[in-house]
């Protein structure tokens, strides 16, 4: 009987044709919603998912389940302690997204930088002047803290190394080099001009940036974050931004996404929102397709995976 690869939204093209070549039926499901995947992943022996959750109900629906691959880095939606009980694999693709997401880093940067959003959409209001009142601020000079420094922060330091700023970093794990001094937590906070969110999801870090850390923040400072929505708490830096505790906010990533159109967020014009396009481009999700089909197929056909979650 032919193994079955539930694929709940679609992928690039070339990762499906991996686990097809590999002898391998692929189920093209119709949503991300758990009672979907449970019902159409009832004979799967893997599944290739985003960031919806995944949990042990969903797995005890899918009693073939060999695989759960997550089709970019994080898996904190994925109940991993579960599948493990279960004797079910997980996999992500820690190395496809490495570079665009250090590029996306670096556009968010410059784009609450140079306050690009809210000048476009001034021209398209009719409001040329807006910019008067509006300026831009140059990065050369400053500080940029880097909090976690792993391996997309690594990436973002060596792509900032032209643009003359003092780099700084926290990580427990890393070290710093000629381009980057590893500091105190409490420093990076204390000195950094802008602070680039890079931790891992994990209950450590959960709702780990809040009051206690905007306080500490210069008050013109500005907070970026790439990981996860969970890291921040949103109620508390909403209200460093009305309260002028810091100086603003570039955020792709949120505790509830799609994030609401009526979320006070979306009020500020010192914030710069995206929907969460860190890893979005061509080449990325190629690569991630590939890196997780290719692990798809080492697991079902007994071999051990590149990516394995531990």
């Amino acid at each position: 009987m032919t193994k079955k690869v539930l694929i709940p939204d679609a992928v690039s093209a070339i990762g499906e044709q991996i686990i097809i070549d590999a002898g391998y039926e692929i189920i093209n499901g119709s949503g991300r919603q758990a009672n979907q995947m449970m019902q159409e992943g009832h004979e799967a022996s893997a599944v290739l998912i985003g960031t919806q959750p995944f949990t042990a109900e969903i797995m005890d629906a899918m009693p073939q389940l060999e695989v759960i691959a997550r089709n970019g880095v994080g898996y904190d939606a994925v109940d991993v302690e579960a599948a493990h009980e279960r004797g079910i694999k997980v996999v992500n693709t820690p190395t496809a997204l490495t570079d665009a997401v250090a590029e996306n880093t670096v556009a968010e940067l410059l784009g609450i930088a140079k306050n690009l959003y809210w000048n476009s959409k001034s021209i398209y209001d009719g409001e040329w002047k807006y910019k008067k009142a509006h300026l831009g601020r140059d990065l050369s000079g400053k500080t940029i803290g880097i909090l976690g420094f792993g391996r997309i922060g690594q990436a973002v330091a060596k792509k900032l190394r032209g643009f003359n700023v003092r780099l700084i970093a926290v990580d427990p794990k890393a070290q710093g080099n000629d381009d980057v001094s590893m500091v105190e937590r409490d420093q990076l906070f204390e000195e950094s001009d802008y602070i680039l969110v890079h931790l891992p999801a994990m209950p450590a870090t959960q709702h780990s940036i809040g009051a206690r850390e905007f306080q500490m923040m210069k008050n013109d400072a500005v907070l970026i974050n790439m990981a996860r929505g969970s890291i921040l708490v949103e109620d508390e830096l909403v209200e460093a931004l009305q309260q002028g505790i810091i100086g603003g906010a570039a955020l792709d990533v949120f505790e509830e996404e799609p994030l609401p159109k009526d979320h006070p967020l979306t009020q500020f014009e010192n914030v710069l929102l995206t929907p969460h396009i860190a890893s979005n481009t061509v080449e990325t999700k190629q690569r991630m397709a590939v890196d997780a089909a290719h692990d798809i197929v080492a697991v079902l056909s007994g071999n051990q995976p590149k990516f394995l979650v531990k």
